[in-house]
């Protein structure tokens, strides 16, 4: 098996600690640390962190290191709308191919289902994300689909997965997930963008209750 690049596994190291708050908002990562924490020499380290500056996730300092960006509300209402115009897009796009793209969605609310009885909030949400990137990667736009994945990454780290513990939540967002499948099975793609949208908003109005 062809090894995985050295800077590929460091991105992949303090991409996960960060939207798993191991390395909180203003944290400052030297290379000498991550070099040591994952096992590899300074090089790939920096062609990492340049990466993660590139993502928004970290400001770098010549000789100093690396500061984990604060989450600010201007981020929230940021990434908030710019998924809202994504998913919404996305939603309108897919109708001609809504056949295909229910074949790929309802698996993933099954795996919802499995998660939520298990208490696997970590998988619950995973199979949720997995849901909309289907959408936004069905509306055939590859650079879109790439930006959403992005945005979806700094939503985690504004603490998503601590209102999806809650099995109450997750039952409301199992329906609506179930609720977009029926509207695709349907003859109204009207409907179909006005129940995205208005999971988006619920979800916006739960992460601004964290802040």
């Amino acid at each position: 098996m062809e090894r995985i690049p050295a800077a590929e596994r460091v991105y992949a190291f303090v991409k996960a600690a960060i939207l798993d708050r191991v390395y909180p908002g203003g944290e400052l990562l030297t290379e000498g640390e991550l070099a040591t924490a994952v096992g590899v020499s300074r090089t790939p380290v920096r062609e990492a962190l340049l990466r993660l500056e590139e993502s928004g996730l970290v400001k770098l300092y010549p000789k100093k290191g690396a500061l984990v960006l604060p989450v600010l509300p201007q981020e929230i209402n940021d990434v908030l709308e710019a998924r809202e115009l994504i998913e919404t897009h996305a939603a309108a796009k897919v109708w001609p191919r809504r056949k295909q793209l229910v074949e790929k969605l309802v698996p993933l609310v099954q795996e919802m289902r499995k998660y939520k009885k298990a208490g696997d909030a970590k998988s619950f949400l995973e199979a949720d994300r997995a849901f909309h990137e289907a959408i936004v990667g069905a509306a055939g736009n590859e650079i879109l689909a790439r930006l959403y994945n992005s945005l979806r990454d700094r939503q985690v780290r504004m603490g998503v997965p601590g209102i999806e513990v809650q099995p109450a939540r997750m039952d409301k967002s199992i329906a609506a997930h179930q609720e977009m499948i029926d509207a695709l099975c349907g003859n109204s793609p009207k409907r179909f963008r006005e129940l995205v949208i208005a999971h988006i908003h619920v979800a916006a109005a739960d992460l601004r209750s964290l802040q």
